[in-house]
Formats: C-alpha cells, structure tokens, sequence
C-alpha cells in the first residue's frame, strides 16, 4: 500500500530567534487537540506554498503533543524555503504540516556519541534528551561556525553539564574527527548531523567501525559516483496490475505519477524518505542517501524518486 502521513493545517503559535540566522517556530493546532506522536530523529514537511515543499527536523518534547517545534536556518544560497520561513511566516499564520517521518530513529544502545554541526543540532537535540532519560553513557560534540550562530548551545550546556562539549571554528577550529572517530568503540552509536563535508569526514573516520555504528542524516544529496547504469526496464504494480516502462531519462517516480497513481513525494532526492515504497520482486538499484547497507541488501523497500532497478523487471506494492 502506498505510504500515507497525515497533513494537519498548524497555527503558528511563537516565532523566536534561536540563534543568529535561525529562527524557531512552535506550531500547534488550532482548536488545541493533540499532534501525531513522533520520535527523536522525526522530522516533517512543510508545505510552505505551492510547490515550495521543505523537510524540518522535529526539535521539541516528543512528550509534549500539544506542539512542534522547528528550527530553520536562513539559507543564503538555498532553493527559497528557508527565506520564506524568515521572511514571510509570522506568528499567527496557518502552514500545512505534513508528517512526523522517521528515517534517522534513535536505536537502543548503553553508548552514544552525538556529532552536530551547525543547524545539524536539530534532530540531535531530543536524542540527547533521550539518551539521557534511558540512562545511557552518551556525549554530544557540537561544532558551529560562531557561538553566536549555534542553536540551542546555552540550554545544552546548562543541562547536561560535563556531557556536552561546544566547538565554535572562530575558537576552536574544526572538530577534531580523529580524536572523535578514530579508534573504535565498542558499543557505541555515533549519531551524525550536519553539512556534507563533516558527514563525509565521519564516514570516513568511521570505516573500522562496526558495521551500523556510524547513523547520518543528511540536508542534500551527498555527490556519489556509485550509481549503476540508466538502462530501461519495467516496472509492475501490484495493485493495480498495470506494467510501465520506466525509460532511461526518466524516474520510476514520474513514469508512476504520469499513469495517474498518486505517489506520496517531497524532496526528489533520495533524502526525506517521503516516497519509501515496498518491492515485491526484482532487485533495486538503491541511489538514496538514507538506507543502511543492510536495508539495501534487504531489497524489500526503495525511494522511487531516484532508485531504479538491477533486474529487468520491479513489482511494486502500488
């Protein structure tokens, strides 16, 4: 059956500047009724206008079901998203919020190490929460260009004391990776958020570690040489029976849509996970950004906005 969320139209109940460039909306329904649960690592859409779709990490109490919190750095060289939210969003107004999703879920461990960089911080700040009401060992190393500019970096340094240490680069410089990830720990998780190259960096670091240790999310697509070759094939769904060609220039995604079979679909991507749909039969060719190694070798689901297939033929459960 094809992925459903649910879409709620959210009263913004407080705008306020969480840091330099980044501003913090609280959103809530309404009529004051509670919110679909989620977890630490959630995140939803925000359907800010016509074709401008945007993926925010969910950065309040999942506890608390009267609101949603959002933090949205203003994006200079983005894609228009970020400068609606700080240009044109004010207390007051309606957003329709479509979500929670969870691709970056916290897994059980008595060990983790949490790696934010920049606006990064967002998913990683229920985590921590968490990590600390289950008990477990856990430290945060949190890097941003200026203390100014680092969301969130008082309150974690208040309240977790001798767990969290804060990195500006004006001060510090870069976070020292090898010192963090350099010998393998046993144990341990390592949650990573932030721009491409600090991500970059903590895989490669990472490669000794037990396979899994390393957990990322990702904003953007990361630049990746590995995809295999575009050639057509075919595409069932099972729902409807109906058989498709999905050419080489062309995603399964589109070629679905343009059969008239609504597809649920955000980012294009490969990165929100909005789009994750069931395979039956036939072998993917995973080009997300989101799937483990393990889910990959699964096979048993794919992101039709970007995946295509290694067998002549895919069944999918659409």
């Amino acid at each position: 059956m094809p992925v459903t969320e649910p879409e709620l139209d959210l009263k913004v109940a407080g705008r306020t500047i969480a840091a330099e460039g980044v501003v913090l909306l609280r959103l809530v329904r309404p009529d004051g009724g509670p919110l679909p649960p989620w977890t630490p690592g959630a995140h939803v859409d925000l359907l800010l206008a016509p074709g401008l779709v945007r993926q925010y990490s969910l950065c309040g109490d999942p506890a608390d079901p009267s609101a949603f919190q959002v933090a949205v750095l203003r994006e200079p060289a983005g894609r228009g998203g970020s400068a609606y939210v700080h240009d044109r969003v004010a207390e007051g107004d309606t957003i329709r919020v479509r979500g929670p999703r969870n691709r970056f879920a916290l897994a059980e461990s008595s060990r983790y190490l949490f790696v934010a960089g920049g606006i990064g911080v967002t998913p990683i700040l229920p985590m921590v929460e968490e990590a600390a009401r289950r008990g477990a060992d856990w430290r945060l190393v949190y890097g941003g260009r200026t203390r100014a500019s680092m969301a969130f970096a008082d309150r974690l340094a208040r309240d977790h004391p001798g767990r969290v240490e804060l990195c500006p680069q004006d001060e510090t410089g870069l976070l020292d990776l090898d010192a963090l990830l350099g010998v393998p720990r046993a144990g341990t998780l390592v949650y990573c958020c932030g721009p491409e190259p600090l991500l970059a960096a903590a895989k490669e670091r990472c490669a000794s570690w037990p396979e899994g240790a390393l957990r990322v999310e990702r904003f953007a697509p990361a630049a990746t040489d590995e995809a295999g070759p575009s050639a057509a094939f075919e595409v069932e769904l099972a729902l409807t029976g109906t058989t498709l060609t999905v050419p080489e220039d062309r995603s399964i995604l589109e070629v679905v849509e343009e059969a008239g079979v609504a597809v649920l679909s955000s980012c294009r991507e490969g990165t929100c996970g909005t789009c994750e749909t069931v395979v039956l039969d036939g072998v993917p060719d995973h080009r997300d950004h989101l799937l483990t190694e393990q889910e990959r070798a699964a096979g048993d689901v794919m992101f039709v906005c970007v995946s295509r297939a290694r067998s002549p033929r895919l069944v999918l459960e659409l």
